[in-house]
């Protein structure tokens, strides 16, 4: 069985997406993606999104 996590980050610079990845990375997790939110007004994301999976036992 799959386990997933979604990671929700509110700030979004490139230290903090790579902080949020190695902890979680650190923690067992394995790295699946990434999605960011955006404003019209703006080409700066607001949110970022991040997915990771790991198996779990049954």
């Amino acid at each position: 069985m799959i386990k997933y996590k979604v990671v929700e980050l509110s700030t979004v610079t490139d230290e903090d997406v790579e902080k949020a990845i190695n902890k979680t990375l650190h923690d067992g997790w394995n790295f699946e993606g990434i999605h960011f939110a955006m404003r019209d007004s703006s080409r700066r994301p607001v949110m970022a999104f991040l997915m990771f999976t790991r198996d779990a036992p049954e």
